[in-house]
């Protein structure tokens, strides 16, 4: 299915990426305060949670329409994810406005790989 609003965000240690697919607005926000620990790159939900909106705004415009979002992580993913990471990753983009929400570990996507994993 295809979806009205499709957003793409690459996760890495402090600092996030954010592209809106479907009129290719981007915006790469580094973190004031840090959502990244040693072990976890969402170690703190709630700036992690501050920083997403604010970029998803940015790229969404006056667009009120829920995204759907791929959340892709870059960083501290050695091994794969824990069933716990995963679901930290599913809900920070749920609380984020997402309609529809898929995790994405692997190679850095292209749009039309993007939208072929919703």
């Amino acid at each position: 299915m295809l979806y009205s609003n499709t957003i793409y965000i690459k996760i890495y240690e402090n600092r996030i990426y954010i592209r809106n697919i479907d009129d290719r607005q981007e915006i790469e926000l580094s973190a004031s305060l840090p959502f990244s620990t040693e072990r976890l790159l969402i170690g703190n939900f709630t700036r992690a949670k501050a920083l997403l909106i604010k970029g998803i705004k940015i790229v969404m415009g006056k667009k009120f329409h829920p995204p759907a979002i791929v959340m892709h992580p870059i960083e501290k993913i050695d091994g794969g994810l824990s069933q716990v990471e995963e679901r930290v990753l599913e809900d920070l983009a749920v609380v984020a406005g997402g309609q529809k929400v898929c995790v994405w570990v692997g190679h850095e996507l292209t749009d039309n790989e993007v939208l072929l994993q919703l």
